[in-house]
């Protein structure tokens, strides 16, 4: 005989449990979670740019750039513009592999955005929080926002492997004896590195097509043309970085050695956490070059560079923030 259930009551039966499941609770609990956490990572973000700027050698590097042509300037200007719109590119190939719905420009200026933030308040809030916060507010979900937060990273890195790499094994780039790493151990290292950056490319190929698992999305490594332009763009965008601090100093140093000691200041910027690598860049550039440059040109490029590739686009991306802030307002309130 089929038993009913009374009206009002649930039937248990199935289930063995009364009231919601342990998942179903934390789902219902995200989205309130989420409503606080974008405002509080906003006020965090406004806190970090004020004490940012009380930082900062503002009038270092106003007479820095007092001293070159405005013309000079505005090439490097130029140069440098060149390789924030081309890191921004780098959020397309995460677009690509997703094939996530968000139009291109919006996930370039996404991109964008978050990299000059990056720059100058260092990358877990730049480059991960401001970055999930725009596309979570767009309306992508965690799993897609990860997945291209990771692509973006691995661009950057595997071109920075393959240039830094390249210039490494060269043995362009000489460190100082306090570095306690010899001539062969870096050229060693420099090798690796390539290395490294080019079995990437030959895994896609060779494991192209196959799929993984991971708490419910399907992973599947870029195909091998992808991963060729990820390396292209990346070695690309840290030759214009190079390009820039070459025409600040006069061409005084040969390019690859300028390039060389930029991607060294780069990954003690990343190991030492400090926002926008404040005095990191100084301090490499003047134990590396200080030989081949006076001190006051060098300190004056280096400001120089700092005003022009992280300052000013500073201000272009907290306007493109607000913009990409009341775009997506915009479209809540016509839904």
């Amino acid at each position: 005989m089929a038993s009913s259930a009374a009206p009002g009551c649930a039937d248990t039966s199935s289930s063995g449990s009364i009231g919601p499941s342990p998942s179903s609770a934390a789902a219902s609990l995200w989205p309130r979670v989420r409503r606080w956490a974008f405002p509080v990572l906003g006020v965090v973000v406004l806190g970090l740019l004020v004490s940012h700027a009380h930082k900062v050698d503002w009038a270092g590097a106003w007479q820095a750039l007092w001293r070159y042509s405005p013309w000079l300037l505005l090439g490097v200007l130029g140069l440098a513009t060149a390789s924030h719109a081309l890191y921004g590119c780098f959020d397309l190939i995460g677009r690509r592999y997703t094939r996530h719905p968000l139009p291109r420009l919006q996930s370039w200026a996404i991109a964008v955005t978050s990299y000059a933030f990056n720059l100058n308040l260092g990358s877990l809030v730049g480059g991960v929080a401001l970055r999930a916060r725009l596309y979570a507010r767009a309306g992508l979900d965690e799993a897609t926002i990860a997945q291209i937060v990771g692509i973006s990273l691995a661009t950057n890195w595997l071109g920075y492997g393959l240039v830094a790499g390249s210039l490494f094994a060269s043995g362009l780039v000489a460190l100082p004896s306090q570095a306690h790493i010899g001539a062969t151990a870096l050229r060693a290292l420099g090798v690796a590195m390539v290395l490294l950056a080019l079995a990437y490319v030959a895994a896609c190929a060779l494991a192209h097509g196959r799929e993984w698992r991971a708490r419910g999305k399907r992973l599947t490594l870029p195909s091998p043309g992808l991963a060729l332009v990820q390396l292209l763009l990346s070695a690309t965008n840290w030759a214009l970085m190079g390009a820039a601090m070459y025409a600040l100093l006069g061409g005084q140093v040969e390019y690859g050695k300028v390039l060389g000691v930029l991607m060294a200041a780069s990954i003690v910027g990343v190991i030492m956490p400090i926002p926008g690598g404040l005095g990191v860049l100084e301090a490499v550039y003047l134990a590396l070059l200080s030989g081949s440059v006076r001190q006051g040109v060098l300190m004056g490029a280096v400001l120089a560079y700092r005003a022009l590739y992280y300052f000013l686009p500073l201000i272009g991306g907290v306007v493109l923030y607000v913009v990409l802030e009341r775009y997506v307002a915009g479209g809540e309130e016509g839904a």
